[in-house]
């Protein structure tokens, strides 16, 4: 394999200023949408109060477990569930 010489890179100072204001932008636009989130946060909540049957009183963490089908809860350490039922 032939090895060559590295490749000089240089910064010069309208990249870094393109940097910075692609940055102001993101920044921006994440404020603006965590601001609307906050909002639409509070709407929702109003909404589920007043009716009820829309998220049937489960978490939003409840609602992934069913999704993915994820049961938290450990099974028993009984003699039948970590054996079967052994017949001698």
């Amino acid at each position: 394999m032939l090895r060559r010489k590295p490749t000089r890179l240089e910064l010069k100072l309208d990249d870094t200023e393109e940097f910075e204001s692609v940055k102001k932008e993101l920044e921006s636009r994440k404020k603006q949408r965590d601001e609307v989130d906050v909002v639409g946060v509070a709407t929702s909540s109003e909404m589920s109060g007043a009716s009820g049957a829309v998220t049937d009183g489960k978490t939003r963490e409840q609602m992934i477990h069913e999704r993915i089908g994820y049961k938290p809860h450990p099974k028993p350490n009984t003699l039948p569930s970590l054996f079967g039922n052994l017949q001698f």
